[in-house]
């Protein structure tokens, strides 16, 4: 959370219309949108003071990444990049919208923290400037909306050529068979990175009978 906002998406105590707590995928539940509050200057003081106490009481091992949900402009992002170089994000998703994808020229020019973006791009064509101007660290499309096991093999085909790595989408608002070809599509690819991973409900897996198991922040597909 940060501090002076009192509804905040990806915080989910706060984030609740119905009262239900989603820890998993916090997007609100309910008849009408959420009202949600938000502070761009305030996050940008806030946020480097939370990496700052995690490395402090977890170390320097530990994996940490950061997703700003497309609310900053190119140079805020920029900036927030910058700061959180200190504490050695794995990386931050989503930091400006990535429709203008020379935006990310920009935040590109002012800081080595790894970027990833993609999780609500439909084609290849929307990483095509990403990719060949090697603005991003790793792919985020889904194969949900991007097309299925085809297209992502073909974006991945192309990241490699610049050392580009994959971070699929995997909330829950990917069933259990698109999360399933995005899986086999991370197994068939030399420039893997990490697979985005959330637990199914169990109503779901009901549904979606499946092998996949995930233990120990390994995904295993089943036999």
């Amino acid at each position: 959370a940060v501090p002076g906002i009192k509804a905040l998406y990806g915080v989910a105590a706060q984030a609740q219309a119905s009262g239900e707590r989603y820890d998993y995928e916090p997007a609100g539940r309910g008849a009408f949108p959420v009202e949600e509050d938000w502070d761009t200057r305030a996050y940008l003081r806030h946020l480097p003071t939370v990496f700052e106490a995690v490395r402090n009481e977890f170390g320097p091992e530990i994996p940490l990444l950061h997703d700003g949900h497309h609310r900053m402009t190119p140079i805020q992002a920029a900036k927030l990049g910058k700061a959180l170089e200190p504490y050695d994000l794995f990386w931050l998703e989503d930091c400006t919208p990535a429709e203008n994808q020379e935006g990310l020229r920009l935040v590109r020019q002012h800081t080595t923290t790894p970027l990833a973006i993609g999780e609500i791009f439909n084609t290849v064509w929307d990483y095509q400037t990403l990719i060949k101007e090697q603005l991003i660290d790793y792919v985020r499309a889904a194969s949900t909306h991007f097309g299925g096991i085809s297209p992502l093999k073909k974006v991945m085909d192309f990241a490699a050529q610049y050392q580009i790595k994959s971070g699929f989408h995997g909330p829950t608002d990917i069933s259990p068979v698109g999360f399933a070809a995005q899986l086999h599509v991370g197994l068939a690819i030399h420039n893997y990175g990490i697979q985005e991973y959330m637990q199914h409900s169990v109503k779901t897996n009901e549904v979606f009978e499946q092998s996949m198991t995930f233990v120990d922040g390994y995904l295993h597909p089943g036999d």
